[in-house]
């Protein structure tokens, strides 16, 4: 999958144009993979290439920062690392971020029919949710881009909402799953259990210390949709072919001995395998499957109350697994 920054290359503008969707996608839940799916064959039927046209920030993030009032933006379900990956897995041919700006907030409907999408793009089918906006002040909607598709030679078709057993599917009600801890619902709405990637980085080492080593991981966004300690999975870290290690997870701000406000998952393995070297995780892409919640973030008064509260929860997490 290609992946491009802004839509100024000349190969987005090439003829014969591409099939496009629109939208944030946080999550890429089964509605969003629903919607990705048409698009492919839309985009097959027309002998054309598949394309997302994605935004970074969310919109709704830059409005609330503009207002001063970044807490009511929406959490985020996806870093944009996983956002593209799950993209990819659903076989799109290229991915469009675009940075939402002053700019891009100012730029009348019209604008960005004929900027984006006609000249940018190349539109030959535009394909858009059943509340799709577009435009300053979300001056467009579905009729307004239908009939300016129709005058400038595009498609545009509106794909109505997901409901999987009579539940709406849509990134507000995973972030609703998130929120309360409910990982079955989660996964329910997304197609699978929920997960973050990134990089292994190096940090204080202070699980060494501990007595359990940890492998952390930036989520980069100030505001998770989901926090605290799960049961976990961790994938990635050895060859192909090894199995994923179980372990225990936490996602938040560290209060006991950070609570400096940045976001760190951090995921501690049982059993390290004998043949890995100790620094085997490092600079390496894992994933970390939060399969169960086990509580909110506590801060503790000490370490050792820490290092007592990592071993409960250690162990219910082994109960977890065993009981499955």
């Amino acid at each position: 999958m290609q992946v491009f920054r802004g839509i100024g290359h000349h190969a987005l503008a090439a003829a014969p144009g591409q099939a496009v969707t629109i939208g944030n996608f946080d999550g890429v839940h089964r509605g969003h993979q629903a919607m990705l799916a048409l698009l492919q064959n839309e985009a097959r039927h027309r002998g054309v290439p598949s394309c997302v046209l994605t935004f970074e920030p969310h919109p709704r993030d830059f409005f609330a920062l503009r207002a001063g009032k970044p807490e009511t933006a929406p959490r985020r379900i996806s870093t944009l690392r996983d956002k593209l990956a799950e993209i990819e897995r659903c076989g799109v041919d290229r991915v469009v971020v675009m940075r939402f700006d002053e700019a891009l907030a100012a730029m009348p409907a019209d604008a960005f029919v004929e900027q984006v999408l006609r000249r940018g793009l190349a539109a030959r089918y535009v394909l858009v949710g059943d509340d799709f906006s577009y435009g300053a002040r979300r001056a467009g909607n579905y009729a307004s881009l239908d009939a300016a598709g129709e005058r400038q030679g595009f498609d545009v078709a509106r794909m109505m909402s997901y409901e999987v057993h009579g539940l709406r599917v849509s990134s507000s009600a995973v972030r609703e799953a998130l929120a309360a801890g409910d990982m079955a619902r989660a996964e329910a709405l997304l197609g699978r259990p929920y997960a973050v990637s990134g990089h292994v980085l190096h940090g204080r080492k202070l699980g060494r210390e501990l007595g359990f080593r940890t492998l952390n991981l930036r989520f980069d966004h100030p505001r998770p949709a989901a926090g605290g300690i799960f049961v976990a999975r961790i994938e990635g870290l050895g060859e192909a072919g090894d199995p994923p290690l179980p372990g225990v997870a936490s996602l938040g701000v560290r209060p006991t001995v950070e609570d400096a406000g940045r976001v760190l998952l951090e995921a501690h393995a049982f059993d390290w395998p004998a043949h890995w070297p100790a620094d085997a995780g490092y600079g390496r892409v894992a994933r970390v499957v939060l399969l169960h919640k086990l509580h909110d973030e506590l801060k503790y008064d000490s370490l050792e109350a820490l290092r007592a509260g990592i071993a409960a929860d250690t162990a219910a997490a082994r109960a977890w697994f065993a009981g499955r």
